[in-house]
C-alpha cells in the first residue's frame, strides 16, 4: 500500500478513541495498540453492519498480520480505520486496512482471518450467506 493511501479508498470506515493509556511517556501511542485499531475494523465488517457472518459454532481466528507503520500517532485524539476485503477463500477472508489520524496514514496492514470450528479447532469453509455479504461489500466502490 502506498504512503499516499486516503480513508476514501476503503469500503468501510471505523473510529477509535485513543486513550491516554495508550501511549508512553513522550505521548506517542505505542505500537501494540495498533493491532488493537485493526482489530475494531474487522469486527465491523465480520460481526457488525449486515449482522454476523460467521457460523455457528465458530469463530474467526487471525492466520496473519503484517503491519507496516507509517507515522506516529499522538494522544489524545482519535483515528480512523478504513478496511477493504482483498481475497475471500474457502475459509479465510484477506483484509487491507490502514490507520488514519488526522488524515495521515501512521499504518497499513495485511490480515487474514479463517473461520474455525471451536469443538473441533478445524477452518470450517465460510457459508454462502457469508460468501454473498463478504462478495458485496467486495466490490462496493471505494468510500461508498
Amino acid at each position: 500500500m502506498s504512503s499516499d493511501a486516503q480513508l476514501e479508498a476503503f469500503a468501510v470506515h471505523s473510529t477509535d478513541k485513543l486513550r491516554y493509556c495508550d501511549s508512553d511517556p513522550q505521548g506517542h501511542v505505542n505500537n501494540a495498540v495498533f493491532s488493537t485499531f485493526l482489530e475494531t475494523g474487522r469486527v465491523d465488517i465480520l460481526y457488525r453492519g449486515e449482522g454476523r457472518i460467521v457460523d455457528d459454532g465458530c469463530a474467526f481466528v487471525i492466520a496473519r498480520l503484517e503491519m507496516d507503520f507509517r507515522a506516529e500517532l499522538k494522544w489524545p485524539g482519535t483515528v480512523e480505520i478504513g478496511t477493504r476485503i482483498q481475497k475471500i477463500g474457502r475459509t479465510s477472508i484477506t483484509l487491507e486496512q490502514a490507520v488514519f489520524q488526522n488524515g495521515v496514514l501512521a499504518a497499513s496492514a495485511l490480515s487474514v482471518v479463517v473461520q474455525m470450528n471451536q469443538m473441533e479447532r478445524t477452518p470450517q469453509p465460510l457459508s454462502e450467506m457469508a460468501r454473498e455479504r463478504l462478495g458485496r461489500l467486495q466490490s462496493l466502490p471505494a468510500g461508498a
